[in-house]
């Protein structure tokens, strides 16, 4: 899908930039940081996603003579230019040239780290602040729904949300979300085409209603499609429907051929479930499945499975290609370090506010991701690339500073990882496959203690601050404030 990401912006990155151009300060290089606060779905983790659409950005990022053409009409209150003729030339001509690091996608993430780093000329780190938020929040909380209801599934799932989702570009990357997070197909055809994903479906009420009654439609369905007979029994009776499909389950095993499962879209799910598997049993159909659908969620799953169900299949919609019950992420950018020239100093950056959750980290950070000797993760500091991490290895709560952990000696791996280098993308093609992202969600869950993927009340996994850097940044803060010191 083309996007003319330049353009999917804010005004004010533009208005930021054309000042930061008439200000000398467009070549200031700057450092910027993507995170979020919160845990999405009061979860215990979240799966990060959107970097394929992230290095697309950076691939097509370019000024059209149509956009200059639109910003040349854009006026102020008081009639004149917005924006300065030399400024749009400027725009016409860029190319960006900026460093980009970021989580692989499918990689386990937590609340106030990194997860995308960007360096370069504050002018273009500014630019890309919106369309980067816009692809790597609405796919980070994706990823995130599909691995909750994989987690509890145990059998695929499908995602088939298209027909709910918002717009074509919302259900488009949110099926491709829904696969990194552990969907095993999706409806989507044109997901499908473009990022060669596993497609499934069967047929629709309408099919059957077509027919003059329910058995000739599904006669007709399993001669049209006798490798792949999925039925969907639901259209007026469920216990009929499974009747007429265990007498064409028979006709096509006489033929030699095999009905794969019948699908149920309504009603009590379990009760009907139960009574499903034991018609099909009796008929002697002992290896046609069942699929389940009909607005389901992590939450409705675990409660049917609970139930002792054991499904083929699920197919889940609307809850999941929508974040029903979530509408956002609320990931944010934030600016951290400036310097001026080559050969300059970094210079720290922080925003204070009147809220703690909402004071940010100076520095050039990256993440060190610890483990256990069982391999599982022990725990994530947050460093500053320039500074260093110190000898002790302790992380802080950046929040409380009397909450710590020692995870010295430990074995770790850094988080980010490259993504651009001086405006081109240098993801490989494992980096940019969906499967792959894939089954590495699979392994970060792995990694993580059962108590961190509770649905409800989840034990929190330890994020913090490396201990020079927490301090550095009480310091600054005090500084900023006029105290001596301060307690965070």
């Amino acid at each position: 899908m083309i996007v003319d990401y330049a353009a999917l912006t804010d005004l004010y990155q533009i208005t930021m930039a054309q000042g930061y151009y008439q200000h000398g300060k467009r070549d200031t290089q700057a450092c910027f940081h993507m995170y979020f606060r919160n845990y999405p779905f009061n979860g215990g983790y979240a799966i990060a996603c959107g970097m394929d659409q992230l290095a697309q950005l950076v691939e097509s990022y370019r000024f059209t003579s149509e956009d200059i053409g639109y910003l040349a009409g854009l006026k102020n209150p008081t009639g004149t230019p917005l924006f300065d003729g030399d400024f749009l030339d400027y725009l016409g001509n860029l190319k960006l040239s900026v460093d980009i690091d970021a989580a692989r996608e499918g990689t386990v993430v937590f609340p106030n780290e990194p997860i995308v780093r960007v360096m370069g000329p504050i002018l273009e780190c500014q630019l890309i602040e919106t369309p980067l938020l816009n692809c790597v929040n609405f796919e980070t909380l994706i990823a995130t729904k599909a691995a909750r209801i994989c987690s509890v599934a145990n059998a695929p799932v499908s995602e088939f949300g298209l027909r709910r989702a918002q717009g074509a570009a919302g259900g488009l990357w949110a099926s491709r979300a829904a696969m990194v997070g552990g969907c095993s197909s999706t409806s989507n055809v044109l997901a499908g085409r473009m990022f060669d994903l596993p497609v499934s479906g069967t047929h629709g009420h309408s099919w059957v209603m077509a027919f003059p009654d329910e058995l000739s439609a599904f006669r007709a369905y399993a001669e049209s499609f006798p490798d792949n007979c999925t039925l969907l029994v639901d259209t007026y009776d469920v216990q009929q429907g499974v009747r007429n499909a265990i007498t064409v389950g028979l006709e096509m095993r006489q033929r030699g051929e095999r009905l794969r499962a019948v699908r149920i879209d309504s009603g009590d799910l379990t009760w009907l479930f139960k009574m499903t598997r034991r018609m099909l049993d009796e008929a002697g159909l002992t290896d046609c499945g069942i699929v389940l659908t009909n607005d389901l969620d992590e939450y409705t799953i675990k409660s049917i499975r609970d139930e002792g169900v054991e499904v083929a299949g699920w197919g889940v919609g609307t809850k999941l290609a929508c974040a029903y019950d979530q509408p956002t992420l609320g990931g944010v950018y934030k600016l951290s370090s400036t310097r001026e020239g080559e050969d300059g100093a970094w210079c720290d950056h922080l925003k204070i506010s009147e809220s703690v959750q909402k004071l940010t980290t100076p520095g050039v950070l990256d993440v060190r991701r610890y483990y256990s000797e069982d391999g599982r993760l022990a725990g994530d500091m947050v460093f500053d690339t320039i500074s260093g991490v110190g000898e002790d290895e302790v992380i802080v709560d950046p929040y409380d500073s009397l909450r710590r952990k020692k995870l010295a000696g430990r074995s770790f791996t850094t988080l980010l990882q490259p993504l651009a280098r001086g405006g081109e993308c240098v993801l490989s093609e494992n980096d940019r496959n969906v499967m792959a992202a894939r089954e590495r969600t699979a392994e970060g869950l792995a990694q993580l203690d059962e108590t961190q993927k509770r649905l409800l009340n989840p034990h929190t996994y330890p994020v913090g601050l490396e201990k020079s850097l927490f301090d550095r940044r009480s310091a600054l803060v005090a500084q900023m404030r006029g105290f001596d010191t301060v307690a965070i």
